[in-house]
């Protein structure tokens, strides 16, 4: 058991010397491999780097640069299974729901034993590896899950087309799963067996997606101190997915087009084209012939793209869709975090096919991830959902949060028979501010 351990990686996120360092021997003492960085953005290239492969990652939430939340959000675009542990400050709680929403697996509140800290990340990680387990091979868990007939004619279309080199433009409101779809294509063609490699034109700064995208040669700027390949060039034989290309700019535009008629790329810095093999796929939440028409997108970069159009409906207009997704995101999720879920309720299942699901299906996936962590029973009930902290104003979320801090005070009182120094050094806070909290509650524990 000890040896099978020592090869997974836990990466480690905190600007804090010797929090990290507490970390690393605690993570250690577990039998992991801690890999450690002092900030977000370190954090993504360590991520991003060939070969590695991790468990799971434990991140603080207050970091310059790139906080937890702005990294955890990269986390879910680039590896949506991969478990992410928050550790937070009693006062912050409410920020670690926040992320909680967004995708994080756990949160822990500092200071904790290492009991608890050693409990919470070998549920996760054993979850993790059944997870990956169960899921499809070749696929990574990320399969295409639909009962809609529209869904399912748009995939049987994106297979027939897969062995052509047609490039195909795919459209949709974010988080409705069209990486899902390019991904599917690369896999039903024959450039299956060389690399799928995704830009998200979006997250990288202006003024580094050009050597992202076609490499630079070493001294062609500050801090270029070797030559690197782009990711055009790292796609070789295979596919180039550009994430909402809808983002870049019409300086960038007009490269893009040049590769995609002579199939060839300049390097920043360099001296002679360098040929590319890379069937390139291309997403966009934007409607590009209306940004054609305002100006900030090319047309005839816009015609190279709209070779094979496919737009990919939202959620709400395919309402098939919600209970198959939110039984698949149940399952995935109760291997995880290592509980029995039967089901669904009825109410439950009532209450999300009536929401409008803005955010599509990274939304409801969001919310099946809290309502597993929530869930006490083994049926996801309607109030496990959390619903109506969507689309709330951010008082009545904060009311909300309040009455949770609340209720995990006095559970904890009751719990230790109204010891106030027992419940303190459960929560890892001062008595003073068990006190303080109760006497903003109007509760009294004698």
């Amino acid at each position: 058991m000890q040896s099978a351990q020592m090869t997974r990686q836990i990466l480690i996120v905190d600007d804090d010397p010797q929090m990290r360092l507490a970390l690393k021997e605690s993570i250690g003492r577990m039998g992991y491999e801690a890999i450690l960085s002092e900030n977000g953005e370190e954090a993504l290239v360590k991520l991003r780097e060939p070969g590695r492969e991790f468990s799971l990652v434990v991140t603080d939430m207050r970091m310059p640069r790139m906080d937890g939340l702005s990294l955890l959000k990269e986390i879910r675009r680039a590896a949506s299974s991969l478990p992410v542990l928050v550790i937070t400050g009693f006062g912050t709680v409410e920020t670690a729901v926040e992320m909680m929403k967004e995708g994080a697996t756990d949160f822990l509140v500092k200071p904790f034993p290492f009991e608890k800290l050693q409990k919470t990340v070998d549920s996760i990680v054993a979850g993790g590896v059944a997870a990956r387990t169960a899921a499809p091979p070749g696929e990574g868990g990320r399969e295409i899950i639909t009962a809609s007939p529209r869904m399912k004619r748009i995939v049987e279309l994106a297979e027939k087309l897969a062995d052509s080199e047609i490039t195909v433009l795919i459209q949709g409101e974010s988080g409705t799963g069209k990486e899902l779809l390019a991904r599917r294509i690369h896999k039903a063609s024959s450039r299956a067996g060389r690399p799928f490699v995704a830009v998200n034109c979006a997250a990288i700064p202006e003024n580094l997606l050009e050597s992202e995208l076609f490499g630079h040669e070493k001294g062609s700027f500050t801090g270029a101190v070797e030559r690197k390949k782009g990711k055009f060039e790292l796609a070789g034989g295979g596919t180039i997915l550009l994430d909402e290309i809808g983002e870049t700019s019409l300086v960038l535009q007009a490269k893009l087009l040049r590769v995609l008629q002579e199939k060839e790329i300049d390097r920043v810095g360099g001296k002679a084209p360098v040929p590319v093999d890379a069937r390139v796929i291309a997403t966009t939440n934007r409607d590009l012939w209306k940004e054609c028409a305002a100006g900030r997108f090319r047309e005839d970069l816009y015609y190279r793209l709209n070779v094979f159009p496919i737009e990919v409906p939202a959620l709400r207009d395919r309402p098939e869709d919600i209970e198959a997704l939110a039984g698949h995101f149940t399952d995935k999720f109760s291997v995880a975090a290592g509980k029995t879920i039967e089901g669904i309720s009825e109410n439950a299942m009532a209450a999300l096919r009536a929401m409008k699901w803005r955010g599509n299906i990274r939304e409801l996936q969001n919310v099946m991830h809290r309502a597993v962590f929530l869930a006490r029973g083994p049926v996801i009930e309607e109030a496990d959902l959390m619903l109506e902290g969507i689309a709330q104003p951010a008082s009545a979320a904060h009311g909300k949060i309040r009455d949770m801090e609340r209720d995990l005070i006095i559970e904890t009182l009751r719990g230790v028979d109204g010891n106030r120094t027992r419940a303190a050094r459960i929560l890892g806070v001062s008595v003073r501010t068990i006190r303080n909290k109760l006497k903003e509650y109007g509760e009294n524990f004698s």
